[in-house]
């Protein structure tokens, strides 16, 4: 069976010389950039100026999920990089705006915040996929893109204790009755369990999704009894398998992950070929104003500079991949592709 990986480009020179930066891709896209305007109307903070004087007020960051999921875990990070080592000045509160997988979030910046340049958002492969699936009237082409950040990997994740020891016994359990085995998994959680369980033999419509929007609803599901596993990006579950409460069980990397988790099975080294990750950038709403875009597209870049981005990325085992602009745009494209068909080969359409 085919390998599901795109190959990254025009990663910066910084993420090159580190060993994350040397990986292999995995999926990834960006929004794209579309109707791109001078001017906004009904903005909290004014329209950014020819002296140069944007932003004027806060510019509000939004994860579109619960506290401690991967959008959570990203905007935090981001703006403590970017308030840390004085790259921007202005207030950046962060709100959680749980629904849909996003996709709440992102029909909001496409209406009630177009055209503004007070907000800003985080948004990854989830954004593409529940769109793919019919799940979301709005995709990532709808918004405007300002940069893709980092590629993580997927993991899929068990109770200590609970069912299933190690991978065999979780494919076994999914060939024998893939009704009882309960898989948390967010909108684009589920492309790569999915991919994995067609690898194994097992029909991907017969698996039994449970959706939750993150990490932290995942890991409760779980412990609650509520599923059996769950998959997310590794970061969601970092603090948990830390404290041994729930133990990995394969991951999608392309090789292995560093340690602690060196000693995670990867899915192509256990014989399924499949290699997928979760790519997670920063988008504006539909129409924001150039000029704010390249501000936030210049801060990140230097922000991926900095020493406490660099560290945030190595803590988290985030693989860098800072693109903005037309190299953005072209990753956006390659990728939806991938997802799109990754989404039709395995058959998760709308009903699921």
């Amino acid at each position: 069976m085919r390998s599901t990986t795109i190959t990254r480009t025009a990663t910066s020179a910084k993420a090159d010389s580190t060993p994350t930066g040397r990986r292999a891709a995995k999926i990834g896209a960006v929004l794209a950039t579309v109707a791109l305007v001078t001017t906004a109307c009904g903005n909290k903070a004014q329209p950014p100026g020819e002296g140069g004087d944007y932003p004027k007020g806060p510019v509000t960051v939004t994860a579109p999920a619960e506290p401690g999921s991967g959008w959570d875990t990203t905007a935090r990070a981001m703006v403590e990089a970017l308030q840390k080592d004085d790259l921007v000045s202005t207030p950046l509160p962060v709100q959680n705006k749980p629904g849909g997988t996003g996709c709440s979030w992102l029909t909001s910046m496409m209406q009630q915040e177009k055209g503004k340049d007070d907000q800003i958002a985080v948004t990854s492969l989830a954004s593409q996929t529940m769109n793919a699936r019919g799940l979301c009237e709005f995709g990532p082409e709808d918004a405007t893109l300002i940069a893709t950040l980092y590629v993580e990997d997927f993991m899929v994740v068990t109770p200590k204790g609970g069912d299933f020891k190690d991978l065999d016994a979780l494919v076994k359990a999914l060939k024998d009755d893939p009704q009882k085995v309960t898989v948390a998994a967010a909108g684009d959680d589920t492309l790569p369990f999915a991919l994995f369980a067609k690898e194994a033999g097992i029909d991907p419509g017969d698996i039994n999704f449970v959706n939750y929007d993150g990490g932290g609803e995942q890991t409760t599901a779980m412990l609650n009894g509520d599923a059996k596993v769950a998959i997310a990006g590794m970061s969601e579950f970092r603090s948990v398998l830390e404290s041994g409460d729930i133990e990995p069980l394969v991951t999608f990397a392309e090789e292995p992950l560093a340690a602690p988790f060196d000693t995670v099975p990867t899915a192509k080294d256990s014989g399924f070929d499949v290699t997928l990750g979760n790519w997670r950038g920063i988008y504006g709403p539909a129409e924001m104003p150039d000029s704010a875009v390249e501000f936030w597209a210049e801060k990140l870049t230097d922000m991926s500079k900095t020493d406490s981005w660099q560290e945030t990325l190595k803590n988290n085992q985030w693989s860098e991949e800072l693109l903005t602009g037309d190299d953005a745009q072209s990753y956006v494209e390659e990728a939806a592709k991938t997802v799109e068909e990754g989404v039709k080969e395995t058959d998760l359409g709308n009903s699921k």
